[in-house]
């Protein structure tokens, strides 16, 4: 089962690999892309929409990576607690069984 999952992924990959080609070769007039303030050098379509793609993803990364962190923090304070708890049932039941007859 393992394998058809990479399998469907590995045919998955090529296929957008295969968009990707088709779109940058579809896709070669040279257009300057104005930001308002300035006006950036004539590229590629397709390079200016795979740069749009990219910084995008970057900076929803950078977004979440608040989020991201604030989670982890909580996750090493609910392990921290978890170990604390476990190791006082320890001392608990040893401290039982020492009552024992």
């Amino acid at each position: 089962m393992r394998w058809l999952k990479g399998l469907i992924m590995a045919i998955i990959l090529l296929l957008v690999l295969l968009v990707g080609i088709l779109f940058a070769t579809n896709n070669q007039q040279a257009v300057p892309l104005n930001l308002i303030w300035t006006e950036l050098p004539e590229a590629s379509l397709s390079f200016w929409l795979l740069a749009s793609l990219a910084v995008g993803v970057l900076l929803g990364m950078l977004a979440m990576s608040g989020v991201y962190l604030r989670l982890r923090a909580l996750l090493t304070r609910a392990q921290r607690h978890n170990q604390q708890q476990r190791k006082e049932l320890d001392r608990l039941r040893i401290q039982e069984m020492k009552e024992l007859p």
